[in-house]
């Protein structure tokens, strides 16, 4: 069988990207509809955008590159809870453009903050375990059940836009990874596009609040993604990058399972 070019596989992982985003995107936009944040947050929380942004730097790098840029991604990860916590927080009262703008800059600022420090896996680790708490903590009076009642809406427009933007995205990050160093290709695979996508969608329709409402509940879900990109700089060399892939996506899988499930526990005892 003849091997396909580097060319062939570039495009095959930037239409990957563009594909695995725009689906769950709109998947979670219908979802949170019907089910309501919770349920919203653990989808909006899958590793799509940047998981096949991994996948992209895996072709194109040795597993000891990609060990590494999960360590920047881990970082990321903790960056993308202030990031959710700053929109729900703005979203309350804020438009659209002064909620997701003012929380991007919170990014940009928090991830240029990072480049401060000489980061290893447990620090990393560490970053995590004092954010997530924090921000679960200050978003509990943002969170909200009620599910939005408005039928969600998806244009040809949404899936363009959305679409150029990720395409851009993976673009920026697969052509700078190879000068901009392991830990950030990791911390801007991360960036929040997808997230910040499906709240573009979820505020036009169904209002900030609502919206907000999803952002507040992520930080709990963006643990298992955290746990899993861990699993990813701990197995990518001994095991093999794809194997650290499964299993990093599986740890992230079944601990959103397991929110499911102590949700429906709690549900079922109140």
């Amino acid at each position: 069988m003849t091997a396909l070019s580097p060319e062939t596989l570039f495009w095959f992982g930037l239409l990957l990207k563009m594909a695995m985003t725009a689906t769950i995107v709109v998947a979670a936009s219908v979802v949170v509809e019907r089910s309501g944040p919770f349920i919203g947050a653990l989808i909006a929380s899958l590793p799509t955008a940047g998981g096949a942004a991994m996948i992209i730097l895996a072709i194109e790098h040795p597993p000891a590159f990609v060990a590494q840029s999960a360590v920047g991604s881990i970082v990321s990860n903790a960056v993308c809870a202030i990031f959710a916590l700053s929109y729900a927080a703005l979203a309350q009262r804020r438009s659209l453009p002064v909620s997701l703008g003012g929380a991007f800059l919170v990014w940009f600022l928090a991830a240029a903050l990072t480049r401060y420090v000489d980061w290893s896996a447990a620090t990393a680790v560490l970053l995590n375990a004092l954010v997530y708490p924090a921000t679960i903590l200050a978003g509990r009076g943002f969170r909200a059940d009620a599910a939005a009642k408005t039928r969600v809406t998806l244009t040809g427009a949404d899936l363009a836009w959305r679409a150029a933007i990720v395409t851009l995205c993976v673009i920026v990050v697969t052509a700078a990874s190879h000068s901009i160093g392991s830990f950030a290709s990791g911390l801007f695979a991360f960036f929040p596009v997808a997230m910040g996508s499906f709240f573009v969608i979820l505020h036009l329709r169904v209002g900030g609040p609502a919206s907000g409402s999803v952002a507040a509940h992520v930080q709990a879900p963006l643990i298992g993604l955290g746990l899993g990109l861990l699993i990813v700089h701990l197995l990518a060399e001994p095991a093999g990058v794809w194997w650290s892939y499964a299993a990093g996506l599986s740890v992230g899988i079944g601990w959103n399972a397991l929110l499911w499930l102590a949700r429906q526990r709690m549900q079922k005892a109140a």
